[in-house]
């Protein structure tokens, strides 16, 4: 198959693309930037989502799309193009997607759909209420609406995943990376707070700031600590690959991740026999985010489970470095 990736040159999406050229299928990647694979098989297209001259010339000869990338963002000022991207440019997609009349598309939703903060009941399952709390989930359910209407309006064979939190192995010991260095970093939870302008928070935990790089184990207003599933790119990837394959796929809407929820203590202990930092607890003035999701819809239509646990995912990361 020609297979659209969107945005390719990201941490899902180049996994993505290296199984596509590994099977012998020819992966066209659309993103701001190449793909960092180089191959006889892959085309990139330079372009925004909802550039809709770069959709019409990624999608030209596409047998499928797997729909990927998005535009994340929790900076007020970024709402507006979050909307453009995510909902704008999903629209674009699916109407050149159906033009085509492609075999299957595949859309990457978020558990950001789900009001992580304030689950009704755990573990979150496909039927629970969506009720976003952050625009970029809510960019994500309006996307899932755009799909589920191409789905019934004009009989697009659609699949929905709603992707776990996920990262990379190899970011986590890395306090400057995007996702991990806030998440498990005392400095790095500062200076993402300050982007956002959430100053209660960055007054919460400036005074355990003493110059020195540390660990951050947060809890909630409640004093809850954080707790949820933390997914290894290379399992979404598999389960998008297998969303691609599966004919059961077809119509459905599934949670894509680990079903292991992981506290941040126990996730800060992890990495601390490597990094060797001390770590300090701090309580936010924020609810915690604590949440653990169902992949049994997943397991049972597509066949994959997950392979990667944060301990494996650790030690992975322990290696490369």
């Amino acid at each position: 198959m020609k297979v659209l990736v969107t945005g390719g040159a990201g941490r899902i999406g180049s996994h993505v693309i290296a199984e596509l050229l590994r099977r012998g299928d020819h992966a066209i990647n659309l993103d701001l930037r190449e793909s960092a694979h180089r191959h006889a098989n892959l085309t990139n297209v330079i372009g925004a989502f909802d550039d809709a001259d770069a959709v019409a010339r990624a999608t030209a000869d596409a047998d499928a799309v797997l729909h990927l990338g998005a535009l994340m963002s929790w900076v007020a000022a970024d709402v507006q193009k979050m909307f453009a991207a995510n909902v704008d440019g999903s629209h674009l997609l699916l109407q050149a997607a159906n033009a085509r009349k492609v075999r299957r598309f595949v859309f990457a939703s978020s558990g950001e759909v789900y009001p992580e903060t304030k689950p009704s009941y755990l573990p979150l399952d496909e039927s629970h209420p969506t009720r976003p709390t952050s625009p970029y989930g809510m960019t994500k359910l309006l996307g899932e609406e755009l799909v589920q209407f191409f789905n019934r309006a004009h009989g697009l064979p659609t699949v929905i995943l709603r992707f776990s939190h996920t990262q990379d192995a190899s970011e986590l010991l890395d306090p400057n990376s995007f996702f991990s260095g806030p998440r498990f970093y005392l400095r790095a939870r500062i200076r993402q707070q300050q982007a956002f302008g959430n100053q209660a928070v960055v007054d919460a935990l400036a005074p355990y700031d003493d110059g020195q790089e540390k660990h951050l184990i947060s809890r909630g207003q409640d004093g809850a600590l954080f707790r949820m599933p933390i997914t290894d790119a290379r399992d979404i990837a598999a389960g998008v690959i297998a969303a691609l394959d599966n004919e059961r796929a077809i119509g459905q809407t599934m949670n894509l991740g680990t079903e292991e929820a992981i506290r941040i203590d126990d996730a800060i202990a992890l990495l601390q026999r490597h990094t060797k930092l001390s770590a300090v607890e701090v309580v936010l003035p924020i609810p915690a985010v604590d949440y653990a999701t169902s992949r049994a819809r997943a397991i049972e239509l597509l066949g994959v489970r997950p392979q990667w646990n944060f301990a494996r995912m650790v030690a992975d990361a322990a290696r490369a470095n």
